[in-house]
């Protein structure tokens, strides 16, 4: 296992701690397990094939489906045995099963044929073939014939939206559905409706599936009830679908996902596996905010513009190459301004080009500067940057001015399985054990962990707090001080706090200081120093010796933390570069900059600039005033590094090979230096070189010679229709599959198929021999729910000051006043994010798209009232003398005071927020 370079994963390895505590024996034959865990974890963990339906290894046991039926004896003399499901019965010591006993192999067949009285016999079209649970267990129970000859129930189908089919007469009544939506994801719209006999899972009537995790119900069903709608409009089958692994670049999180392509159009996106992060979830703008990547917004050719009055002409990339390479003869005259959406290696390449003194992060003003205090807090404090993971552990939850749900949302959804501490600790000592799942809910009730929200407005993930609290910025920051000094005197006090406020201080501060495992939850979505800040304090006053405390602090882009390791300078620096003469080349980097500084600054920068080079891969703003633009590959046409918010850096790999002249924006930057980078790994080490802040990231995943018996690693599976196939699109014959001289995957379905032997962070798509859907995962875990083989993926690359003195932030802003006296117009106007639509990439999608809201300005009523306005008037803001006209949205969750603007919508021009503006009812034309 050549070029292979070790992976650690501190989450992982804690993951992975497990205590062998009884013995079970299986067909006769003894086996040692954690006797916390139930018959059928523990027999899929050691790689026995017992079928189920109901059974989530996410979502525990309830006992509905009776597929997964073992006989059970009381001991060795025991002959007859009786019948168990193996999901509800405990590994303890001494238990005796027989899977292979012919009476249970019976039951198991007579439960999938009277499962499938009803089903319809549409494998052939249905989307789930091939990649179905149901087609599997049936075949592995042995049923193949189907004697049922009469009528069958049928039902009427649901508009669910635009990310989810609706097939209900392929329903097996698992309950997988709601279980996962209601219970799990903290969805209301999606219920089991029945009366008799007759179940179904569906809305109360047609209509979008409200929550932002319902593209998971096409992995959790076990059958084709719901599928990807967005797959479904060009459908594939399955097993002529390419993989590669990848890392979702739609937010800071880090989620695993495993793209998926035919005829060089990516087709989809599912989750892939990786227990420190995401699991087994992704949220659906992860999901299916894909499409951009087949946009006719593409930038497939080079393009020039020779004047400014010219119009753009396509160019070969020699000629591309040429016209960069003469407009950087002087690189003293050249600025570079990277981006937080781009790999690290793609903004080191351009640092290198341009210089580190003349490379410019591409962030705005204050997300640098935010981004920056959060890599401060991360490096000097005691309390530990939590990973999605370890959120989900923690027993006490204080989010501090960030709406979770919209700027982090596979976060929120940790978050709410984090509130189930208290009950499983109930649960625990009722002995109920805690993979039980429906008894625990009947048993505990309502009872759940402390989790305190404390925002501007409210949030999705309110239903699942102990408390809310909505306040102004500056506010929440001063509370979240005041928590902080509760903790631990040394903190700086915060004075004339209310008495009420004093009380939910106190309350908050009892929670957190009484839990085993704190957790803080804050970030930049109130755009607010102080507000991060004071997350900081309560999460360093909560580590001490024998104790220590998770901080989360959500980012907004895929790459923030790890241009931030990188450093640069301030986008208003390169901007006086170029008016002051002592640039007159600017090169930008996937980065559309009316999305990071006002209008005019962009304007009057770009109108300086003699000459502008845009590379990326969607045209936009900023690459309608260049005057060269190189097309970039997508994450799907490219291979990098990306460093999640909790400092984990993660590679990603190309899916499919570049059309035309696309090429990754680091080869399009290499090829014009002339540095002779061969290879994505000669690119990571002359980075890691330079770089000492970044180096860990060359273990992130195996090095491009690493080979397992000689064998690449297949992006097609085996079941493929074969090379001819792979490429019918573009001709008849069997092409030279492509070289690939950046990663250990190959264009192919040919290579090594085995299991135990991939790396994790080279894993494209999970299948086993006869577990054909996503269950096969069983497979290539540790143990069930546990890490993969060979530990979950990534490299942390920052890890806390353990046993450190915290120096604490002393700063403690001012009370918010509300002007309503001295200026009625003038409010504090701040930003509103949304999981569907603040998002650069992921609104270019048609699907994704529909789901994004309409601008607005959201008032509270008393503002509203005051103001003489009403729900829908047409309102004006002014700020600094620029203006903007919107439909008015009262929202009487918001703070008084306050102003919410939607941020990174389609059509709004960028504004810094938050910042003091006037609010007038807008003159009729």
């Amino acid at each position: 296992m050549e070029g292979l370079r070790k992976s650690t994963s501190p989450a992982g390895a804690r993951t992975r701690i497990r205590k062998l505590m009884a013995t079970i024996y299986i067909d006769n034959q003894p086996y040692q397990v954690d006797e916390r865990q139930n018959l059928l974890h523990q027999c899929l963990s050691l790689g026995f094939d017992l079928p189920y339906f109901c059974w989530h290894p996410a979502m525990g046991s309830v006992g509905s489906c009776r597929q997964c039926a073992v006989k059970q004896y009381k001991d060795e003399s025991d002959k007859q045995g009786r019948i168990v499901m193996a999901c509800m019965v405990p590994a303890s010591e001494g238990t005796r099963i027989s899977i292979e006993d012919p009476e249970a192999a019976a039951f198991r067949k007579s439960i999938i044929e009277w499962l499938m009285i009803n089903h319809p016999h549409d494998c052939p079209v249905c989307e789930e073939g091939g990649e179905c649970h149901l087609q599997d267990m049936t075949l592995m129970t042995g049923h193949t014939y189907r004697r049922y000859r009469f009528k069958k129930r049928t039902f009427r189908n649901q508009y669910l939206g635009p990310f989810i089919n609706h097939e209900m007469n392929r329903c097996i009544t698992c309950y997988r559905c709601v279980r996962f939506y209601g219970d799990y994801a903290g969805g209301h719209d999606l219920q089991a409706l029945g009366i008799h006999n007759t179940v179904y899972f569906g809305r109360s009537e047609d209509g979008v599936l409200e929550n932002e995790f319902s593209g998971n119900l096409a992995e959790v069903c076990p059958t084709g009830v719901f599928t990807d709608k967005t797959l479904g409009e060009d459908y594939t089958r399955k097993w002529d679908l390419a993989a590669a692994p990848s890392v979702c670049v739609h937010c800071a999180v880090g989620c695993n996902t495993s793209p998926n392509e035919r005829y060089g159009e990516l087709r989809r996106i599912v989750n892939r596996y990786n227990g420190a992060v995401n699991g087994y979830f992704i949220c659906d703008r992860g999901r299916f905010g894909y499409d951009f990547v087949n946009s006719n917004k593409r930038i497939r050719k080079p393009l020039l513009q020779r004047s400014r009055e010219s119009r753009f002409e396509s160019i070969d990339s020699e000629q591309a190459l040429d016209h960069l390479r003469n407009l950087v003869v002087n690189p003293r005259r050249v600025i570079g301004i990277g981006s937080p959406r781009a790999s690290i290696e793609a903004n080191f390449a351009l640092r290198k080009l341009v210089g580190p003194e003349r490379f410019y992060n591409g962030m705005s003003e204050r997300e640098q500067r935010l981004v920056g205090l959060v890599l401060e807090i991360y490096r000097r404090g005691p309390a530990r940057p939590a990973s999605p993971n370890d959120a989900e552990q923690a027993d006490a939850v204080l989010v501090l001015g960030e709406d979770v749900a919209n700027t982090a949302p596979r976060l929120s959804l940790n978050l709410r399985q984090a509130i189930r501490h208290k009950a499983l600790d109930l649960a625990e000592v009722q002995g109920i054990p805690r993979w039980q799942d429906n008894s625990i809910r009947d048993a505990v009730q309502d009872a759940q962990s402390p989790m305190f929200i404390i925002t501007p407005d409210m949030t999705r993930l309110d239903d699942a707090a102990s408390k809310t609290l909505r306040a102004a910025p500056d506010d929440i920051a001063r509370l979240g001080f005041a928590v902080a000094h509760d903790l631990n005197v040394n903190v700086p006090a915060v004075s004339d706090l209310s008495v009420d406020l004093q009380d939910q201080v106190h309350e908050i501060a009892r929670a957190l200081k009484t839990a085993k495992r704190p957790l803080v939850v804050s970030g930049l979505g109130c755009r607010s120093d102080a507000v991060i800040q004071a997350a900081a304090n309560v999460a360093w006053a909560l580590c001490g010796e024998e104790r220590a405390a998770d901080l989360c602090l959500a980012l907004p882009e895929c790459n923030s933390l790890g241009l931030a390791l990188m450093g640069g300078g301030r986008l208003e620096e390169a901007f006086n570069a170029l008016s002051k003469g002592t640039a007159d080349t600017v090169i930008v980097l996937e980065n559309d900059l009316y999305r990071r500084a006002a209008r005019a600054q962009v304007d009057a920068a770009l109108d300086d600039a003699e000459h502008v080079v845009a590379i990326d891969h969607l045209s936009n703003q900023t690459t309608a005033r260049a005057e060269l633009i190189l097309p970039a590959g997508t994450f799907a046409e490219s291979d990098g590094t990306l460093v999640s918010y909790e400092g984990r850096a993660q590679r990603f790999f190309q899916v499919m090979e570049p059309a035309g002249d696309v090429r990754e924006s680091w080869r399009w930057l290499s090829d014009a230096a002339g540095w002779g980078w061969r290879s994505l790994d000669e690119a990571i080490a002359s980075c890691v070189e330079d770089l000492p802040s970044l180096r860990g990231i060359e273990d992130a995943a195996p090095l491009a010679g690493f080979r397992i018996a000689g064998q690449k690693i297949p992006r097609a599976p085996h079941r493929y229709s074969g090379r001819t196939a792979q490429w019918a699109n573009v001709t008849v014959h069997e092409p030279k599959p492509p070289v690939d001289p950046d990663t250990p995957l190959s264009f192919s379905m040919e290579g090594y198929h085995g299991i135990r032997k991939q790396p994790p962070a080279a894993i494209p798509f999970f299948w086993a021999p006869r577990w054909n859907s996503n269950e096969s995962l069983n497979k290539f875990q540790d143990e069930v729910a546990g890490p993969l083989h060979g530990g979950n993926p990534g490299v942390r690359l920052i890890e806390p000051r353990v046993g450190a003195s915290p120096r604490y932030f002393d700063a403690a802003p001012a009370t918010f006043e509300p002007r309503a006296s001295t200026s009625p117009n003038e409010l504090l106007i701040i930003p509103l994010h949304h999981v569907f639509g603040s998002e650069e990439l992921s609104v270019e999608g048609e699907a994704l798209a529909s789901r994004a809201p309409a601008l607005y300005l959201a008032l509270h009523p008393d503002d509203a009232s005051r103001l003489n306005m009403h729900n829908g008037d047409s309102v004006e803001i002014s700020v600094r003398g620029e203006k903007r006209r919107l439909p008015l949205k009262v929202n009487a969750a918001l703070a008084p005071g306050l102003a919410g603007l939607p941020w990174g919508l389609r059509g709004m021009d960028y504004l810094e927020l938050p910042v003091l503006g006037k609010v007038s009812k807008a003159m009729s034309a």
